[in-house]
This record gives structure tokens, C-alpha cells and sequence, in this order.
């Protein structure tokens, strides 16, 4: 199965620009691969045709015409079902939402609609984007399509799943503790968690907490840089955003990579991981540590990272849902029952003690970063678990204590504020999707994506670790 779809974002805004191929005809393209899978995989939840053809017929118009084009020009997007979309149903996976239609796009669809792209459909997400299996009781399961027995991940779980299966060349994701790190690295495609701020989200309840991000997932890294020039912006309803040139997206810089020094840890020192995502993970610095100036093994301290996220996620769910929990509590998801519930649990001494272990955490991790350029680490704890095991209870031997614990190697990353890349690396030992978060320095958003670029070509000159692809024949309804 070739066709449109399948081709990277950036070579087909080239040719949408030369007049090789048609808005029109790589809409098309996508839908048809929509309508052939997502019967399977159910990750496109909602669908927005008649307006999406209608805007591909006046893109292919404005290149006839010789209109100068915005960097998105003519490529379908998709949205995660947590950000409302104009006219389109956006449920964020609740019943309490089942029939909620938006008279507004919220500013970074708004953005992406300016900058070019046409918005075909909407991704499912687990209730509230609450957890790394992607389900709920409105829309069901999202299934790997790598494997539909186990789960995509979440909670941007349905934009990884159509990213894999080429349903668009671009998907938008959100992150907490890993929401978009998550399924990127269990469905083999790049997820992008930038600097916070970086990407405006003009409905943020805690004005400085830069736990909750908005970012690009794509399959490839120039797909991701190229996406952000869209969703990149200054929004004063944010007040962790400023001005930005996102010109600096529109071509990364090339990256010596043997002029880096980086850093890797296979679980940050405090985080549960499986010994099989131990052992890829070493196949894998093995196969690239010689690429770099200097590669070793080096622990940032994040001593008390585990308590301090949950304790502040949980004041961040209380911020987001305590008047839903008061007036709906028995109709809302166990997990988000559970944080909430953990902040009603707590008082302001426990607060603050969280807040200031942050600050602790955040200052000794910059000391750390003086002296490295990168640092690498696991996607992702453990491999997909099947759909009907559910989370893991134990991770490395390790029980878990909440629905969080086995999410610390990518939550622990949360709290630094530093913008992560997900990039797919081979397989783990069941021959599934296997990835890497790739975390840059402090605000190096346009750094860190240049050396994961740099890092992605290699990675395709070596056959262990070329990302698997799913067999789409495989995938037909």
C-alpha cells in the first residue's frame, strides 16, 4: 500500500508548492486511508470532510493563482479530542461532552487554519486526557496498530495511531506526564514536547505551571519542526508564552553530532523500568554512543521526583475538574477521580513542601545540564500492554502505587521544563516500536530538534534500528 499519505509532510508541501500534487488529491488520499482503517484502529473520532474539501479546492486555487502560501499550505491536520474545534464534535473522551460542538477553534487550531493546514478530523483521547491507554466511553479503544491486541498509549494516543498508519502527515498532541513521549514511542512516530509556553494554550487554569504542554507529532523530525511554524506563537491569554520567530522552524540547522556531549540513564536514577527496555535501550547507545564527542552514562538528581509530580498533578486536576468532580464525581474516569481526590487529601503544607522540592529539582537539573548537551534516556518503561491487562501493576519488579508510577522515566522529565524529543529506534523483545526521548537544554527547542534530525538519518543507515513499520494490508476492515 502506497500512495499520498505516506509520504513525509515536508516533501509534500514542496511539491503542493511546485504543482506536482494537488491539495485536493492528498486530501483524498487521506481520507481514503482513514475510511480503509480506522475501522481497526479507531483513532479518528470525528471527521470534517465537506468543510476540509472545500478548503483543499481553494488551496489548490491559491497555487494555480500564484498566491504567496503559509508554511502549512494544503497538508490535512489532525486534532487531539481536548481542544475545541469550530462546528466539530470535542468530547475530551467524557459523556458528560458526548454532543459538545464548539461555535470557536481554539487559538492553536485557529493558528494551524492560518498557516495553512486543513483540519480533517479529530484523534481520541482517554476522558480528560487521563492516562497512557487511549480509551473512554464515548469513542472506545484506540488500538496499536503494530499490534491491535495492545494499546497505543496515551493520551495522545489516537494521533500516534494515525500518524502510524500515514491516515495524515500531521497530528497535533498534548503532554503532562508524557501524554505525547508516551505514544509516539509505542506506535513508532516522533512526538515533540516543547519548551512550555513555546506552543499557547489560552484555557491554562494554573497561570505558571508548565506541567501541561501543547506540541506537534509527525513521523518524521523535520515534520515536527515544519509543524511548529504553525502552532508556535504569542497568545496573551498564556502567560507562559512570548514572541517567537518561527521562521527558526522552517529549516533546522545542520548539527555536528560529534561535537555533543551527551549523557544517557536508562531509568534518571528513580524510575521503574522493565530489564527488556533496559537491554534495548543499551543495544541502542551502543549502536549510536559513537557518533557523538563524548557518550556516557550520567544521572541527573531527581531525588523526590515521583512524590513532587503526582502531589502538583493532582492540584492541577482539582484546578481543571474539582467543579466537575463536586457536581459529577461518580461520572467521571477513575483516574481522574484519583487526583482529584489526592489534592482534596492534601493540605497547603504538603503543597508546598511539592513546590519546593520543584524548585530544588529544577535547579539541580540546569547545574546538570552545564556540562552536557543532551541527555538520553527510554520512551517508555515497559512495552505496549495489551489492552485487557490494563496498566501495568509492576514495573521492574517494582508495584505500582498510583495509575502514574509507571509514566516517573517520562513524568520526572515534565518538571524540568526542558523541551524533549521522542524519536522511534528499532524494536524492544517484542518486536514492537522501541524509542528514546532525547531531552535538549533549557529553552533549545530549535537545538534539540536539529540533533534528533541529525540523529534520525543515521538512525536509517542502520538496520537494527530502523523503526518498524505496520503492515497495513494487515489493518483493512
Amino acid at each position: 500500500m502506497s500512495d499520498l499519505c505516506d509520504r513525509p509532510a515536508t516533501e509534500l508541501r514542496r511539491a503542493i508548492a511546485t504543482g506536482d500534487i494537488s491539495p485536493v488529491e492528498l486530501l483524498e488520499s487521506c481520507i481514503a486511508r482513514i475510511e480503509e482503517l480506522n475501522p481497526k484502529i479507531n483513532a479518528i473520532v470525528a471527521t470534517c470532510y465537506e468543510r476540509a474539501r472545500a478548503e483543499a479546492s481553494a488551496a489548490e486555487r491559491a497555487v494555480r493563482d500564484g498566491h504567496d502560501l503559509p508554511s502549512l499550505h494544503g497538508l490535512p491536520v489532525a486534532i487531539k479530542d481536548l481542544v475545541a474545534t469550530e462546528g466539530m464534535a470535542t468530547t475530551f473522551g467524557s459523556p458528560l461532552y458526548a454532543n459538545n460542538f464548539p461555535d470557536h477553534d481554539a487559538g492553536l487550531v485557529r493558528r494551524l487554519r492560518d498557516a495553512g493546514a486543513i483540519v480533517i478530523g479529530k484523534t481520541n483521547t482517554p476522558e480528560f486526557g487521563a492516562g497512557t491507554n487511549t480509551s473512554n466511553r464515548v469513542h472506545g479503544a484506540t488500538r496499536n496498530p503494530h499490534d491491535l491486541e495492545r494499546t497505543c498509549g496515551g493520551s495522545s494516543g489516537g494521533a500516534a495511531a494515525a500518524l502510524a498508519c500515514d491516515m495524515v502527515p500531521l497530528a497535533h498532541g498534548s503532554d503532562t506526564g508524557g501524554s505525547l513521549r508516551n505514544p509516539a514511542t509505542w506506535c513508532g512516530v516522533v512526538g515533540f514536547r516543547p519548551t512550555p509556553g513555546l506552543v499557547p494554550h489560552e484555557t491554562r487554569n494554573l497561570n505558571y505551571s508548565h506541567f501541561s504542554v501543547q506540541g506537534p507529532m509527525a513521523r518524521t523530525v523535520p515534520d515536527i519542526a515544519l509543524m511548529l511554524t504553525g502552532l508556535a506563537g504569542d497568545d496573551p491569554l498564556d502567560p507562559l508564552s512570548g514572541p517567537v520567530d518561527t521562521s527558526r522552524f522552517e529549516s533546522l540547522a545542520d548539527i555536528d553530532l560529534s561535537s555533543l556531549r551527551v549523557a544517557t540513564s536508562e531509568d534518571l536514577g528513580v524510575a521503574p523500568v522493565d530489564d527488556d527496555i533496559r537491554a534495548a535501550f543499551r543495544d541502542c547507545v551502543k549502536s549510536i554512543s559513537g557518533l557523538f564527542a563524548q557518550c556516557e552514562q550520567h544521572e541527573p538528581d531527581m531525588t523526590g521526583a515521583r512524590d513532587i509530580f503526582w502531589a502538583l498533578r493532582s492540584v492541577t486536576f482539582l484546578a481543571n475538574h474539582g467543579e466537575r468532580y463536586r457536581q459529577h464525581g461518580t461520572n467521571l474516569a477513575p483516574n481522574v477521580v484519583a487526583n482529584v481526590e489526592a489534592a482534596l487529601a492534601m493540605g497547603a503544607s504538603e503543597v508546598a513542601e511539592a513546590e519546593h522540592g520543584w524548585a530544588v529539582l529544577y535547579r539541580r537539573f540546569q547545574a546538570f545540564f552545564r556540562d552536557i548537551d543532551l541527555l538520553i534516556v527510554p520512551g517508555n518503561a515497559t512495552s505496549a500492554f495489551r489492552i485487557e491487562d490494563g496498566i501495568p501493576k509492576t514495573v521492574g519488579g517494582r508495584q505500582m502505587e498510583n495509575y502514574m508510577d509507571a509514566s516517573l522515566l517520562r513524568s520526572a522529565l515534565t518538571l524540568t521544563g526542558h523541551p524533549v524529543v521522542a524519536l522511534p529506534m528499532g524494536t524492544d523483545a517484542h518486536g514492537l516500536p522501541f524509542g528514546v526521548q532525547i531531552v535538549g537544554p533549557r529553552r533549545g527547542d530549535v537545538f534539540v530538534l536539529g540533533a534528533a534530525a541529525a540523529l534520525e538519518k543515521h538512525i536509517l543507515t542502520l538496520p537494527e534500528l530502523v523503526p518498524p513499520c505496520p503492515n497495513l494490508e494487515d489493518l483493512h476492515s
